[in-house]
């Protein structure tokens, strides 16, 4: 483990854990995370841009995506090629990479915040908010209703309100859960998974409510479908409605990461050691909650890509924040871009919501760490 998160006595005391890259530093273990991630992630999206209702090699596709880029590979931009790959599959894969990167650098901060390795916006009731909040904006609010066409034209000018919505119900979720985990002063692992729960239990039967109370079939068929996680019909409209929350979040708890380091440690550690702990709770709280809300907002409840990603990470490159985060951000873009191009072709010619995909792949994992957490958890 990095000596970023270890006080000398702990070091003493318990043997490090062993993870890919533990002889290197961090800079040259950011830099070869990421050049990895890099690579896996315009693999991911060259698969993603090749698969679809008419195939197309993948060597056209990179030249393609290339072309798009900026560099030179000799791409025809008005050929048929080109243009299925720019105009027609690339902004949804863009989309999916901002809402996948935004998921697991929620995710890591979260298990970060609360040290506990089981903390992730779906599990603990986050999304779960974010969704009741964009659900009351979407039926309750005639103007902004008729704004919201999840499945049609370009995104209206009050758009602007459901990320705001989904972010007040992310942020009131991660609150509230925070605060009934608490045990003199520190965060109980098993109150929260309980809280999580219990928090996501009360917050689908509100959302349901709400449903079975609006008129509009269509409309109702429309979020049932986006709550599940979908991205069909998400084009650069949406991605510029969520970039800027996004980037903007993600760079600030970039900055937040020797912090982060340092909770790990303990509490009254890092207070030692010049941390604000309650204001540093606080933001990295807001700034999970929006990085969440913003992804919801769009994408719909996507579930376990907050829980995979960083953990798969840390058994390459360990705990220290100062590579996971940027390295989740990068590991959760490749991520949900492969899982929907897998979602768009498992049961070809019929869309499956990658929220299910990643459901399938997230659920056992999840019971996976469970299984092994389950003497911290105290509850088998």
């Amino acid at each position: 483990m990095s000596s970023a998160v270890l006080s000398p006595s702990d070091s003493a005391s318990r043997p490090r854990p062993a993870f890919l890259l533990a002889g290197l530093g961090v800079v040259p273990r950011l830099l070869i995370i990421c050049g990895a991630l890099l690579g896996l992630l315009f693999a991911a999206l060259t698969y993603g841009a090749a698969t679809g209702p008419t195939r197309i090699p993948y060597g056209d596709v990179a030249d393609a995506l290339l072309q798009y880029a900026g560099a030179d590979r000799g791409v025809d931009a008005s050929s048929a090629t080109y243009r299925i790959v720019t105009l027609v599959r690339l902004p949804g894969l863009m989309v999916a990479a901002l809402v996948g990167a935004a998921l697991a650098c929620a995710g890591a901060a979260m298990q970060g915040l609360f040290r506990n390795p089981l903390a992730d916006p779906g599990v603990i009731g986050v999304s779960a908010g974010a969704s009741l909040g964009v659900v009351l904006a979407v039926t309750q609010a005639a103007s902004l209703g008729s704004a919201w066409l999840f499945g049609a034209g370009p995104l209206g000018a009050a758009l602007w309100r459901v990320p705001v919505a989904a972010f007040i119900g992310a942020m009131l979720a991660a609150l509230a859960v925070y605060v009934l985990s608490l045990q003199r002063g520190r965060t109980n692992l098993a109150a929260l998974l309980l809280a999580g729960i219990a928090l996501n239990a009360v917050l689908g039967a509100l959302t349901s409510v709400l449903l079975l109370r609006t008129a509009d079939f269509n409309a109702m068929r429309t979020v049932l479908t986006w709550l599940v996680g979908s991205l069909e019909g998400r084009g650069w409209d949406y991605f510029r409605v969520i970039q800027w929350p996004i980037l903007a979040a993600a760079g600030l708890i970039l900055l937040y990461s020797r912090d982060l380091n340092l909770l790990l440690i303990g509490e009254e550690s890092a207070q030692a050691l010049g941390v604000n702990v309650a204001r540093t709770r606080l933001i990295v709280l807001a700034l999970a909650s929006l990085l969440t809300a913003s992804a919801v907002s769009v994408a719909g409840s996507i579930s376990f890509v907050g829980l995979i990603v960083p953990h798969i990470l840390r058994l390459i490159i360990g705990p220290d924040h100062r590579v996971l985060l940027p390295a989740s951000l990068l590991g959760g873009a490749a991520f949900l871009v492969l899982a929907d191009a897998v979602a768009r072709t498992v049961i070809a010619p019929e869309l499956l919501p990658v929220g299910t995909v990643t459901a399938l792949v997230g659920g056992p994992f999840f019971l996976l760490l469970l299984w092994r957490n389950r003497r911290r958890i105290a509850v088998f």
